[in-house]
């Protein structure tokens, strides 16, 4: 892969290809059936072809396609686990790089951008990236004042190729839809579009992550690394050194899985009400776990990486999302009904019974009612089975739920976290970070007695 492909046509070709491979594996695996190997072996065998062609055109294509299949990989915990095994290599590979961008084209970018002097500007620059992703890759730096720095490069013809990808995997979405079930492809794959021109703009991301990074400087948990320079298509921050996420998520120790875990919960609850922002791409590509917490050396910080796509939330997240739960823990029905409706989760022209609507979100929120809880991949697969499952209540209730633009990234923000909390398999204490950060969780009488008695 020497560049990123341009040509519509080039690009819709390879991604149109993807319904009729999968139906010719289909037609494969029944040749197989039918000379006498078991259902079973064909099966996994199916699905490994299947995920390697998915992925492998995914991860080349990088713009839209690649952005798809990161924001895809944190749902892979609510597969099946026999499903599951076949993906999960493929989509790790998603959440850390793609083939990257020729030097020659690297090089042109940093000219056009930073002036036909670029080098000047360094005092090291390593042509080989250290990372690449789905519209830009990150080389490693000195800048000219001795700090080591990610220098982001995006790719030529990158707003282009997200929104030509976005389009193409639109039209075939049902076919992508049993991959992961519970979720519905079809709104995930309309939001990721509604996100592209945010994500394109550097001076938008350079804002942000300064933002964040000054309002975290001397915070012992989190790590957010200030922006040095901004220009169009090039983004120069300092540099963190830090393990993946996705290698804890594969290789971590049971405490670094749990550190991790609270971190990041406390990240996702903390931002927001910190900033005024919500960091919105939360797959493990853009997490690194750094040794120097407040506990010494032995202990772990969280980095942060890629505020391209935020959701701006001016005075933190809406105060219906903790008093809507605060209220679903202690069994208010009438109340928690009345708020929906109110709030647009509930039509007008729709009327549910209260009780199975406190019954449908009861399981989901069963982290929110312990002091302590063990994510992992087999709680999220009993959440999607229920969901997705036409048989069942919960799957006749949720689709006469409705989600309000409003919410719309909020939700998949987090279904996303809890997505990378079930992967890291976290002991997490999330009512803490809930109490401490979610307006309208605790409420207000408590806040006051709290304030009095701190004073």
């Amino acid at each position: 892969m020497s560049d990123l492909p341009r040509k519509a046509v080039t690009r819709t070709a390879k991604l149109a290809a993807l319904p009729l491979g999968f139906a010719g594996r289909a037609t494969w695996g029944l040749g197989k059936r039918i000379v006498g190997e078991s259902a079973e072996i064909v099966g996994r065998e199916l699905q490994q072809r299947t995920a390697d062609q998915l992925f492998k055109v995914l991860g080349e294509l990088k713009g839209g396609a690649m952005k798809f299949g990161q924001a895809l990989s944190v749902f892979e915990s609510a597969l099946p686990e026999e499903v599951a095994g076949p993906y999960r290599a493929a989509l790790t590979k998603l959440q850390e790089a793609a083939p990257p961008m020729p030097t020659r084209t690297v090089h042109t970018v940093l000219k056009e951008r930073l002036g036909e002097d670029w080098q000047e500007w360094f005092a090291e620059f390593d042509d080989k990236p250290s990372a690449a992703a789905s519209i830009g890759q990150v080389h490693r730096a000195v800048w000219h004042d001795g700090r080591e720095v990610a220098v982001k490069v995006q790719y030529p013809g990158a707003g282009e190729a997200l929104l030509s990808d976005l389009n193409q995997l639109g039209r075939f979405a049902r076919l992508l839809g049993p991959l992961v079930p519970g979720i519905d492809i079809k709104p995930l794959i309309a939001e990721l579009r509604d996100r592209v021109s945010e994500e394109l703009d550097y001076a938008l991301e350079a804002q942000a992550q300064q933002v964040h990074a000054e309002e975290f400087e001397d915070d012992p948990d989190v790590v957010v690394p200030a922006v040095v320079h901004q220009s169009d298509q090039v983004l120069i921050t300092e540099w963190i050194e830090g393990v993946p996420l996705s290698e804890v998520i594969s290789d971590g120790t049971q405490e670094q899985r749990d550190r991790a875990g609270q971190l990041l919960a406390r990240f996702l609850f903390s931002g927001p009400a910190r900033t005024g922002l919500l960091h919105a791409d939360p797959h493990p590509g853009n997490f690194r776990l750094l040794p120097g917490g407040p506990d010494g050396e032995e202990d772990w910080r969280l980095g942060v990486l890629d505020f391209g796509t935020v959701d701006r939330l001016t005075g933190g997240l809406p105060d219906t999302i903790g008093t809507c739960l605060r209220m679903t823990l202690d069994g208010e029905a009438e109340a928690v009904y009345e708020l929906l409706c109110a709030e647009g989760f509930v039509k007008e022209s729709i009327e549910l019974d209260p009780d199975a609507v406190l019954d449908y979100l009861l399981p989901i929120i069963e982290p929110a009612e312990v002091d302590e809880f063990t994510f992992s991949r087999g709680w999220m697969r009993s959440q999607a089975a229920r969901i997705a499952d036409p048989r069942s209540p919960a799957h006749q209730l949720g689709k006469q739920l409705n989600l309000p633009p409003a919410y719309l990234l909020i939700h998949r923000v987090t279904l996303s976290t809890i997505g990378v909390l079930c992967q890291l398999g976290a002991t997490v204490r999330l009512r803490e970070e809930l109490e401490e950060w979610l307006p309208g969780f605790v409420p207000e009488e408590d806040d006051e007695q709290e304030t009095a008695a701190e004073a």
